[in-house]
């Protein structure tokens, strides 16, 4: 094996172990590497087990940055997670491999790309209305499916916290909570509606189901992957289309309904600081962008900052003194 290979190893045994990187992280560098050492064997003509450190420099890196962009048609935002993946093991090799600290320093010099701004897609009440009913309540897969999208609509939870959902997340009574564990280990638990809660124990008590099972199983018992949710979600969204015309011209993702709940929080006239503690952000700064989309607020602020519409009189000196330095 080259240099490359055993400190990529170690990387992910060791470095990632020693942080405590989430699965998620570690699969979205795994993934970040695969799709790399694939790219220079094809560059390269060389097995990825035959690498060097050198071979990854800067000019393949690059080349490997914007073939994401323009070959595989990824996003900026994508774009930028596999280049905090390199940037990740190249900060660990710099401490294993002295020899190539040049190299590194090159490839750790890469800036990230700045994203457009985009607008943000969310749901509004006619189209979740519409999107909710599409399930088929008479089938447990789509009492199931109806559950779940209305959980997602309310607690507003990343498609990976969902999935990851058991029976025993969901807190009945009163104060009826779901506990999940979100991004970078954390934990919150966030709020739910009475109807909502009581569908759920509902839900539980029908399938008998153990506080270990999966709250949202499928056809087997197991979780759901992310795929599977992004399925069924774009079948529902089919169905609501028929009853509802305006939801079939929007791009409806998992997300999308993060991004409903954020709204919703707003329209509430909720602040910002909850609204990023509800999603979970590390800063309000992610949640800025609900402010940009939403027109409604815009409108609002424009018609209490609107002029006074009354006539105003052109200005008449007094005085033919003043006329004359009026008029110079």
């Amino acid at each position: 094996m080259s240099a490359l290979a055993p400190v990529l190893e170690g990387y992910f045994t060791q470095r990632l172990a020693q942080r405590r990187a989430s699965r998620h992280t570690i699969a979205a560098y795994r993934d970040a590497f695969t799709l790399l050492l694939r790219f220079a064997q094809q560059r390269l003509r060389k097995p990825p087990a035959s690498l060097d450190l050198a071979d990854l420099n800067a000019a393949l890196i690059g080349a490997f940055l914007d073939d994401l962009e323009h070959t595989r048609g990824n996003g900026v935002a994508t774009r930028n997670l596999r280049l905090t993946a390199v940037d990740s093991f190249f900060s660990y090799a710099a401490l294993r491999c002295p020899e190539h600290a040049a190299v590194i320093q090159q490839v750790l010099a890469i800036p990230t790309k700045r994203p457009d701004c985009t607008t943000v897609t969310f749901l509004t009440h006619t189209e979740t209305d519409a999107l909710l009913a599409s399930p088929d309540p008479t089938s447990p897969l789509g009492r199931r499916d109806h559950l779940l999208l209305l959980v997602a609509v309310e607690t507003g939870l990343r498609v990976s916290e969902l999935t990851a959902l058991t029976c025993g997340d969901a807190t009945p009574g009163p104060a009826a909570v779901v506990h999940c564990h979100g991004k970078g280990r954390k934990q919150r638990s966030t709020p739910l509606t009475a109807t909502t809660a009581r569908a759920l124990q509902a839900w539980i008590r029908e399938r008998d189901a153990q506080p270990t099972d999966p709250l949202f199983p499928t056809r087997f018992g197991g979780h759901l992957s992310t795929d599977a949710v992004a399925d069924l979600l774009d079948k529902h969204v089919a169905t609501a289309a028929r009853t509802c015309p305006s939801i079939g011209a929007k791009r409806v993702t998992p997300h999308t309904l993060r991004h409903t709940t954020a709204m919703n929080l707003l329209h509430a006239g909720v602040d910002t600081s909850v609204i990023a503690l509800w999603l979970g952000h590390a800063t309000t700064k992610s949640t800025q962008p609900y402010l940009h989309a939403d027109l409604k607020l815009k409108e609002q602020a424009l018609a209490r900052t609107a002029p006074n519409r009354a006539a105003r009189a052109r200005f008449q000196p007094d005085d033919e003194l003043l006329a004359f330095l009026e008029h110079l």
